[in-house]
């Protein structure tokens, strides 16, 4: 008997986004949401709780959709996307919280908060090429609206910048999958069924470099990152946490999911070249994040440097390699989110997100202080927190790796060094010292804002100590998929 539980998971909020729009009250709207994100965060515990690591592709549906082109309704879960769905369903939980005293247009931004949730969710269990673009673009709509209507000072430049890279992107994912359906051997959107095919390594090579441009815009990697920054710091806050916690997964995942177990020989070819623009994000981002004086912006540029580590870890092609590379995924998911909402809890007191002019929050608000040094810790890799796990597995499979060469290793274990010298910087100057102007007098976090920071503290805990928390998902699928890239 099929299980339509991925169904309900993705298109629950799309009813969700529509009641949302049409209720008659803001109070309404919020409380629709709420429960709407809350139930599909439900179903998911429900999916992890049932999912067998070891089962490969799970809760499988199938269903004729576009025949004339052979497109299917398919969608299907394994190790690789478990992770991203269960979290895109607790952030955007948590994205409605936050976003809790939105009062410009409530019920447009909650409707919209819904729809985007229904993009995310379905990037992580589309199995279909067709249906996967979809949901890929589908996402690129509400997240452009989030920032132009409730941004800040240059909403519009940052998204229209946001929507034109990623739709640059965008088009090139396209023509790689024109491709992969009209070549001979192929002749079909299913993604699993195309990983089988063995296409001409000279085809994949032109194919990798497709989904390379449209993938790597959406990670993002240098030097195609520039829409990012600015996409942070314009964006409310909700929708910060959601492009950095799933959005940019959506670009790693595509590596993972379609590039390395499709273009198996093309993902070897190319393994240096994805390893050396790995590194110098890692290094760039690093770099650039110390010079920041926002903190918005800091906590922007790691992300640059974060993601650099997954792309390592994937263009290992080694199981630890592909594990970290998942790991560092979830656990940036985790600890960004933390970050920006922070980030955003002392720009509403203080109206201000310099770091000179925030100082001393530990003396004066003692709760946001201590998570804001917790969730730099955890950034900055901290042994004990999620962070350190992801990091030091994609390192670990990179020097293991014959693809990669090591001096790239090298390079990427300095950004290590570099995330700890700002991410410790910004602490002392935040968080220790004497309260600033602007901090002085500012009341400590409420028990709602208490409430959206705790799930993710105990999450970055939790796989910190117990790395099999995650792992245990991750591992099997991982040794699999690094099968088929380094044994074909």
């Amino acid at each position: 008997m099929t299980s339509h539980l991925l169904s309900a998971i993705v298109f629950l909020p799309l009813a969700g986004a529509a009641v949302c729009a049409l209720v008659p009250s803001a109070r309404a709207s919020r409380a629709l949401a709420l429960v709407t994100s809350g139930m599909v965060l439900a179903l998911t515990v429900w999916l992890v709780a049932a999912f067998d690591p070891h089962a490969g592709m799970q809760f499988v549906e199938r269903a004729r959709w576009i025949p004339q082109i052979g497109s299917e309704y398919h969608l299907g879960v394994d190790g690789m996307s478990l992770p991203m769905l269960a979290l895109s369903a607790l952030l955007s939980v948590l994205a409605v919280v936050a976003s809790w005293n939105v009062a410009e247009r409530p019920k447009t931004y909650f409707a919209l908060l819904m729809l985007l949730e229904v993009g995310m969710n379905g990037v992580f269990v589309a199995l279909d090429f067709v249906l996967f673009y979809v949901f890929w673009e589908l996402v690129l709509v509400p997240m452009y609206f989030l920032i132009a209507w409730w941004g800040g000072p240059r909403r519009q430049y940052a998204s229209l910048k946001f929507f034109l890279y990623t739709l640059f992107g965008s088009v090139f994912m396209l023509v790689g999958i024109i491709a992969l359906y009209l070549h001979p051997a192929g002749g079909t959107l299913d993604m699993v069924a195309l990983a089988g095919r063995g296409f001409p390594e000279r085809f994949q090579m032109w194919v990798f470099a497709a989904f390379f441009l449209g993938f790597a815009v959406k990670v993002p990697v240098f030097p195609l990152h520039t829409w990012l920054p600015d996409a942070h710091v314009e964006a409310p806050t909700a929708a910060s946490v959601l492009l950095a916690g799933i959005l940019l997964k959506m670009g790693t995942y595509g590596f993972i999911r379609a590039a390395l177990p499709i273009l198996p020989e093309a993902s070897r070819a190319w393994a240096p070249v994805v390893a050396a623009l790995a590194a110098i994000s890692i290094v760039y981002g690093a770099a650039l994040a110390f010079a920041q004086t926002d903190l918005k912006k800091l906590v922007a540029y790691s992300s640059v440097s974060h993601m650099g580590f997954v792309m390592l870890g994937i263009a290992a092609g080694t199981p630890e390699g592909i594990s970290g590379a998942v790991a560092v995924m979830f656990s940036h998911g985790v600890v960004t989110g933390m970050l920006f909402l922070l980030v955003g809890m002392v720009y509403e007191r203080t109206h201000t997100r310099m770091i000179e002019d925030v100082s001393g929050l530990s003396v004066q608000v003692p709760v946001a202080g201590g998570l804001l040094a917790f969730a730099s810790f955890a950034s900055l890799g901290l042994p004990g927190l999620s962070g350190f796990v992801g990091e030091f597995l994609s390192l670990l499979g990179a020097w293991k790796s014959a693809l990669v060469p090591s001096g790239w290793v090298i390079v990427s274990a300095v950004g290590v060094l570099l995330a700890a010298a700002y991410m410790l910087t910004m602490v002392q100057r935040v968080v220790l010292g004497e309260p600033s102007e602007a901090v002085a007098g500012i009341a400590d976090l409420t028990l709602r804002e208490i409430g959206v920071l705790v799930p993710l503290a105990a999450l970055t805990l939790t796989v910190g100590v117990w790395w099999d928390s995650l792992l245990r998902y991750v591992a099997p699928a991982a040794a699999e998929l690094a099968q088929k890239v380094m044994g074909s």
